[in-house]
């Protein structure tokens, strides 16, 4: 085994020390403090698995709140899409007529096709607008009513001004995990800027006529980020 440069004998120290750099960079884009306690176990060899929910059957009338005409319980999306890209915050976030933002104001994105590519677009721009000083504090509007929400509201009430971090990262791929028009789960692979990749799975619900990201009762992301050695088993797509 080589030895660490930081002079750390222990790999689960450096690990845990991973976990805690890679979950800190993508919860410092959303502005959510996490406390350090909760980043020192290990990360997984693989991306964590979703199981399929039983969801009632959804209806094509279950319209976009901004008219978005495209509509599927079952994910159609078979290869990357070819989209234009546009920076939002640090992160260059896809935009597509057809599939969204349907709605931009004053910089703030949202509104996303009833479609699994609707789901990833919304998925990779919700990263994105937590990037941008002059969005995160609408943060809030693309997440999922519930305890969830009520508890992340409590923590960024907690932290104001977010937390900084000198990590950045860009989409590097994707995979999805789960779609079925109503639930959503997309995996995206994020590039961080000191060479790791790593898996973050976001879980998004459709809910008055858009995709919102889903939190936990504590107010965090459901699955939790891992560290990956490659693109293997994921669709490279990125703008960056």
């Amino acid at each position: 085994m080589s030895t660490d440069d930081s002079g750390s004998t222990s790999p689960f120290a450096r690990r845990g020390f991973i976990a805690a750099a890679v979950v800190v960079g993508v919860i410092a884009a959303l502005g959510i403090f996490v406390l350090v306690m909760n980043l020192v176990s290990p990360p997984t060899s693989a991306p964590p698995t979703d199981s399929p929910t039983s969801t009632p059957p959804v209806s094509a009338a279950d319209a976009s709140v901004c008219g978005l005409e495209a509509f599927e319980t079952e994910s159609s999306l078979t290869q990357a899409p070819d989209v234009e890209w546009e920076l939002v915050g640090t992160i260059a976030a896809p935009t597509d007529p057809a599939v969204g933002p349907g709605t931009v104001d004053d910089g703030f994105r949202s509104c996303f096709a009833h479609t699994a590519e609707g789901a990833l677009y919304a998925a990779v721009n919700f990263l994105a607008t937590g990037t941008d000083a002059m969005l995160s504090q609408r943060l809030l509007e693309l997440v999922a009513e519930g305890p969830g929400k009520d508890a992340l509201e409590q923590l960024l009430s907690q932290s104001p001004d977010g937390v900084t971090s000198s990590y950045r990262a860009q989409v590097a791929g994707y995979k999805i995990g789960q779609y079925d028009g109503t639930n959503a789960t997309i995996d995206l692979v994020l590039n961080y800027s000191d060479g790791r990749l790593v898996s973050v799975p976001l879980r998004l619900v459709w809910e008055d006529g858009d995709w919102k990201a889903v939190f936990d009762d504590t107010g965090q992301m459901p699955l939790a980020p891992a560290e990956l050695q490659n693109l293997g088993g994921y669709t490279p797509w990125g703008g960056a």
